[in-house]
């Protein structure tokens, strides 16, 4: 069962590239999240993708949001990834992808973990849901887009 726009963001709790643990609770009330999940560490298009994330983080923070990446990853791997790459934000290890399932962003082509980008608003509220596999720009251009209207509103 896939999370869609108007449902509430299911809560959960995970391990950081530094260790600590990370709440999307933690930002309920003071900020939106964009939570993006990602097949996996130093691969082309989660490179590319993250990269995008790295390069407009500024801008996300500026309208209000933190970005936080998802994959199955390692800590240790998320801290080479993020060390290598210069990414500013939180990376989440999901080891047995228990998270990615309670999202419904699971498995693309019945192996590879999906490639999907939701953004939610400081209630809480899935406020929308970007799923591509192949246009890593587009999710961080739609993120962006989303932000900037629930500013306006």
């Amino acid at each position: 069962m896939s999370i869609k726009v108007g449902d509430p963001a299911p809560d959960f709790s995970l391990s950081a590239q530094d260790g600590s643990t990370v709440s999307l609770n933690d930002f309920r009330g003071k900020q939106a999240v964009v939570l993006y999940f990602y097949p996996k560490d130093d691969t082309p298009g989660c490179t590319a993708e993250s990269c995008a994330f790295r390069d407009q983080y500024e801008v996300f923070k500026t309208a209000g949001a933190e970005v936080i990446g998802v994959s199955g990853d390692s800590n240790q791997s998320h801290q080479s990834f993020a060390s290598k790459y210069n990414l500013p934000f939180t990376l989440l290890s999901d080891q047995g992808d228990k998270v990615r399932k309670q999202y419904g962003a699971t498995a693309i082509f019945g192996f590879v973990p999906g490639r999907v980008t939701y953004v939610i608003d400081k209630e809480g509220v899935v406020q929308y849901v970007f799923d591509s596999m192949f246009n890593f720009k587009g999710h961080v251009e739609e993120a962006l887009k989303t932000l900037q209207n629930l500013a306006v509103k």
